[in-house]
């Protein structure tokens, strides 16, 4: 486990849906959702703050059904994107005169939720 440390700043959290909180494609494959096991317990001690942004590819077709999902699992977000593109997702953001770096990207593997240790260093 890599651990990933983090000023004490607000912060805006952006998930992807589909194989990153849940099962990867599993409202098509099985018929419905399925949560990553961790996401719902990670996403719960995110500071009340702090902004979550869901992106998703899915169409807003599933629109209803996703966020019915996610609110019965207790998934807080603040916004939800619908018909994101399927490519990479590209964060450029500057850093602070103090070097403080205000962009952090973090690929999971398929269908395993965040297995890094988020720390906040009041140091930074």
């Amino acid at each position: 486990m890599k651990e990933i440390r983090v000023s004490k700043l607000s912060k805006t959290w952006i998930f992807d849906i589909d194989g990153t909180l849940v099962k990867h494609n599993g409202y098509l494959v099985d018929g419905h959702d399925t949560l990553l096991a961790g996401a719902a317990e990670f996403i719960n001690k995110i500071p009340g703050d702090d902004f979550i942004l869901l992106l998703t590819a899915r169409t807003e077709k599933y629109k209803d059904k996703t966020i019915l999902f996610l609110q019965e699992k207790g998934i807080r977000f603040n916004k939800i994107i619908f018909n994101m593109p399927v490519g990479e997702r590209i964060l450029i953001n500057d850093k602070k005169p103090s070097g403080l770096k205000m962009s952090i990207a973090i690929n999971t593997e398929r269908d395993k939720f965040l297995d890094d240790n988020i720390v906040i260093d009041k140091t930074l």
